[in-house]
């Protein structure tokens, strides 16, 4: 590291950290649908899928049909597999890992996402 730029670099570690970011509350999310939050720039579909407070969170971009549909895709199961189906081509992604089901090259970012006293927290 060059000591010239050594406070820039430290300062834009810092700057970028991820962070718990509140978005909603559990109850805004209806079980069986997603809902998209705007995180530090990034679009995240946040996916309730059953009456649970188990949530999952990937990329809210659809690498097929280049846009930011994701949230608005089917929730379901495929074997025992919780996913979503993009709602313009659908193709179904694993919500736990963001694998795209029907095409093993293609895998969407996650987020980790908790829910405290009632409020949705992503780590972006």
């Amino acid at each position: 590291m060059n000591t010239a730029t050594a406070p820039a670099e430290a300062f834009n570690a810092v700057a970028t950290a991820a962070i718990w970011t509140t978005v909603c509350t559990l109850d805004d999310l209806i079980p069986r649908t997603g809902a998209c939050a705007l995180v530090r720039g990034k679009q995240i579909a946040v996916v309730r899928p059953n009456d649970s407070d188990q949530l999952y969170a990937l990329s809210n971009y659809d690498p097929f049909s280049k846009a930011f549909v994701i949230s608005r895709g089917i929730v379901g199961d495929k074997g025992g597999i919780p996913k979503i189906t993009s709602p313009i081509y659908k193709q179904g992604f694993d919500l736990r890992s963001g694998q795209c089901l029907d095409d093993p090259t293609v895998k969407l970012p996650t987020y980790p996402v908790r829910v405290v006293n009632g409020q949705v927290e992503l780590l972006a």
